[in-house]
């Protein structure tokens, strides 16, 4: 009688039960994603689980970790502004690959080691750079979200994946309306077509985020090559 071999099941840890919600929530999203519809992928018990994950937020702040370990390091062999903005535009891309994580992203409370060591070696780029400490704290909060890859927009008329379909008169009317009350929104707002690698809602896809990241980078290289202090800024 001829032995059926069946292969041994890979051993639980907590690398694989991230592993796992990260891939999960890419194919099903972050609402569906649940410990009960964890354990089923994994094929154990919920309980099981809990041996490697306290509870829900320990699991998403370690999916968090998974995906920020994809950004690229530093490159030491590029310039700081150069180096600055493949990093930058790794985490977009990182992003573009897990479209729930900046969700996941902005609802932490607490930054875990990986999370640190990202901000860490972000702020040792631009002072190794030449930057002072007092222009670097100003840089990281300039920065603010596009160090992780996306921009908080300030327009969101853009129909969404999660959105209803457009009813073309009522936003025909809307549209008419708005012209009458406000000309310059309308104005700016349908002057620029904008590609599908968007990130966030709105306007933010990959030429407005490289856009204003590089805005931002000049503007930081000038602050840096006058000089400036927040002591000597007149809004000090």
């Amino acid at each position: 009688m001829a032995h059926v071999l069946v292969a041994p099941r890979l051993r639980l840890n907590r690398d694989r039960v991230l592993q796992a919600a990260v891939q999960l929530a890419d194919r099903i999203g972050i609402d569906a994603l649940s410990m009960r519809r964890l354990a089923e992928e994994l094929g154990v018990v919920p309980m099981a689980l809990y041996k490697h994950v306290a509870n829900k937020d320990e699991l998403l702040d370690g999916m968090v970790d998974v995906t920020v370990a994809e950004i690229d390091p530093p490159d030491r062999d590029l310039d700081w502004k150069a180096a600055v903005r493949l990093r930058v535009l790794s985490a977009r891309q990182m992003l573009l690959r897990h479209p729930w994580a900046r969700s996941v992203l902005e609802s932490r409370t607490r930054e875990t080691p990986t999370v640190l060591d990202y901000m860490e070696s972000t702020i040792g780029m631009f002072l190794a750079g030449g930057f002072s400490a007092d222009l670097t704290h100003h840089v990281m909060h300039a920065l603010g979200s596009r160090m992780w890859g996306f921009t908080q927009e300030l327009f969101d008329a853009s129909a969404g994946p999660d959105r209803p379909p457009v009813d073309t008169a009522a936003q025909v009317a809307q549209l008419q309306a708005m012209a009458e009350r406000y000309p310059h929104i309308l104005q700016i707002s349908a002057v620029a077509a904008h590609d599908d690698s968007v990130v966030a809602r709105g306007c933010d896809d990959r030429f407005e985020f490289e856009f204003a990241l590089d805005l931002l980078l000049d503007g930081f290289e000038r602050l840096r090559d006058a000089g400036w202090s927040s002591a000597a800024s007149p809004t000090a």
